[in-house]
């Protein structure tokens, strides 16, 4: 019997970590255009319910705004570059250590960037 709830126990805190992995907060960025040309900013998460979040990427001038979710492992994002210009959207693996790695295009790009998000 104590081995169920040990188990039991183990196995919610193992689905819990994914989620308790990504955090709200202020991320360093580095990533390269879907053009190879590289960036540097940073990144606000604020979390908004149980598995999403809001997100502002601050890219020299430009702040980009956007929403993400978490799954698994994963983080699913939307956002646009800009009014009026085509959605956009990324994958990210969420690693032990935090940080998000992915990639990200346009919609009916035929490129893609990449991106590495670093919590401060």
């Amino acid at each position: 019997m104590t081995r169920i709830f040990l188990a039991a126990g183990l196995a919610l805190s193992l689905a819990a970590a994914p989620a308790q992995a990504q955090r709200s907060g202020t991320y360093d960025v580095t990533g390269t255009n879907p053009d190879g040309t590289a960036y540097t900013g940073t990144l606000v998460l604020e979390q908004i319910g149980l598995l999403s979040f809001r997100l502002q990427w601050t890219i020299g001038p430009d702040v980009i705004e956007g929403v993400g979710m978490v799954s698994g492992l994963s983080f699913a994002t939307a956002f646009s570059l800009g009014q009026g210009s085509t959605p956009s959207m990324g994958v990210y693996e969420l690693r032990p250590n935090g940080q998000l790695v992915g990639q990200w295009t346009t919609i009916g790009a035929f490129a893609a960037g990449t991106e590495t998000a670093t919590p401060r």
